[in-house]
């Protein structure tokens, strides 16, 4: 049986048992009080019991007919009124269920609790959409990089096959460079779904010793570029994983120096506290970011220039798994161009007690 059968016939079993029981409290404390039979007085005629009853019957039987009928449609209106917002919230999670997540209830009203409910569920359907077209646009773009160093391998050996007097040497290094940008890609892609997961233990970790040992693992790729790295800054307990929080280090300060000015620049990394947070700032030199290019740089197979080339800079994930880390701490991340051009990235993460 449905609730929206239920609560009317409750409602007009309700409103017939108050009758009743009205009834019974007078017949209990007034009519057995009253003499069965007709008494005349000196002042005229006295109605005994039998005379009230065969008078009264027939208009409590209509009193009980109409509150029964009444409570009856009353029952049937204060249902559809009450049930009206659970039957949207049921259509939503119906249309969820078939995946469909543009549906949304936009319950209105006063703020109740289904309206609160309403409200949860939209914006629990809003995540849910944008996390799975993220999932989307991030699985295309996995397979369109991986597929690349795939078919240059094969035109290198396909190469190789038909000019049997071709360079072995030249070749194996060729194809060395492709695996090895092959397999970058792989635990790239690896690492940034363990951190969507969340699947990781947390512990109270300092991010300056994360940005010193960062600083002195990608000193030499900066002496190379001619970069000069500055780490500095107060000690800064996180909340998390050590392993992803130096990945996340690394992956900024890495960042930060190939993208850097091409006749040389900075590199600044400083960590403070705050209250209840601990704060990772990366910034670096070079040209002028667009603001509309730097709000898509946390894009997978996304840099600074636009789509990653096939160089050894990079595999276009460092800045995707520097966000996908901070959301799963917890934190936030930021990314703002520099006045004097460059980029300037702030991590806050949880402080840990």
């Amino acid at each position: 049986m449905s609730v929206e059968s239920v609560l009317p016939t409750a409602s007009a079993y309700c409103s017939a048992s108050s009758a009743a029981l009205l009834l019974s409290v007078v017949w209990l404390f007034l009519l057995r009080y009253v003499p069965a039979e007709a008494m005349s007085t000196v002042g005229g005629f006295e109605p005994g019991r039998d005379d009230l009853i065969r008078a009264f019957v027939p208009a409590v039987a209509w009193a009980l007919l109409f509150l029964l009928v009444f409570g009856l449609a009353g029952g049937w209106f204060l249902a559809g009124r009450m049930l009206a917002p659970l039957q949207g919230i049921t259509t939503a999670t119906r249309r969820a269920a078939t995946g469909s997540l543009s549906h949304r209830i936009e319950l209105e009203g006063r703020r109740d609790e289904f309206r609160e409910l309403a409200d949860s569920f939209d914006a629990m359907l809003a995540q849910l959409e944008a996390h799975l077209d993220e999932q989307r646009r991030f699985a295309a773009n996995a397979s369109h990089e991986l597929r690349t160093p795939l078919a240059i391998s094969q035109t290198l050996l396909e190469v190789a096959r038909d000019d049997p007097r071709r360079d072995t040497a030249a070749l194996i290094e060729g194809l060395q460079m492709v695996n090895a940008r092959a397999i970058d890609l792989t635990e790239a892609l690896l690492l940034l779904s363990r951190a969507d997961q969340q699947s990781f233990a947390r512990e109270a970790v300092d991010l300056s010793l994360f940005a010193e040992q960062a600083a002195e693992t990608l000193l030499p790729l900066a002496e190379q570029r001619g970069i000069a790295l500055d780490a500095s800054g107060e000690v800064a307990i996180a909340l998390g994983s050590p392993t992803l929080l130096l990945q996340l280090t690394t992956n900024l300060v890495h960042n930060a120096i190939v993208h850097n000015a091409p006749d040389g620049g900075i590199v600044r990394i400083t960590t403070g506290a705050r209250p209840g947070a601990a704060v990772l700032v990366v910034e670096n030199t070079g040209e002028r970011l667009d603001p509309a290019l730097v709000s898509t740089l946390t894009e997978p197979f996304r840099r600074g220039g636009g789509r990653i080339t096939t160089d050894r800079s990079g595999v276009g994930l460092g800045l995707a798994i520097v966000k996908s880390i901070v959301r799963a701490h917890g934190g936030f991340l930021d990314l703002a161009g520099r006045d004097g051009g460059g980029l300037r990235v702030v991590v806050t993460l949880p402080a840990a007690p």
